[in-house]
């Protein structure tokens, strides 16, 4: 059985290419453009891995992050930041709110794929 990955992103072309690289790997991908579509996607499927962009509209995904951490139902899925931030600590805020891993974005489509497949091994442990 494939491995659900629920890619979190409210740009439309990072979405697209997350997914389309993903899914060519084998993955099955969930899609959310914002935090309430997010918790949407998390009631109907439990995923395997969550790939959370960092600046969505409303809810950012920091705090998204931290939300999902506090319900048991969902607090061991392993969440990666996406993120364009690539500033001195960004990375430790994604950690301190409760993500497993960061990633910066663009993403590289020849990278990606095995950046994703760490976590989720790391996932398994």
């Amino acid at each position: 059985m494939s491995k659900r990955i629920l890619v979190v992103d409210d740009n439309a072309t990072n979405l697209k290419l997350a997914s389309v690289v993903l899914e060519m790997e084998g993955y099955e991908v969930l899609h959310a453009e914002d935090a309430d579509d997010a918790l949407a996607r998390l009631h109907e499927s439990v995923p395997d891995l969550i790939l959370m962009d960092i600046a969505l509209p409303g809810m950012d995904g920091l705090e998204l992050t931290r939300l999902i951490k506090t319900n048991p139902q969902t607090s061991a899925i392993p969440i990666v930041a996406l993120s364009a931030f690539a500033m001195k600590g960004d990375e430790e805020k994604a950690m301190a709110s409760g993500c497993n891993g960061y990633i910066t974005k663009p993403i590289n489509t020849r990278t990606f794929p095995a950046q994703v497949l760490a976590y989720l091994k790391k996932g398994d442990l």
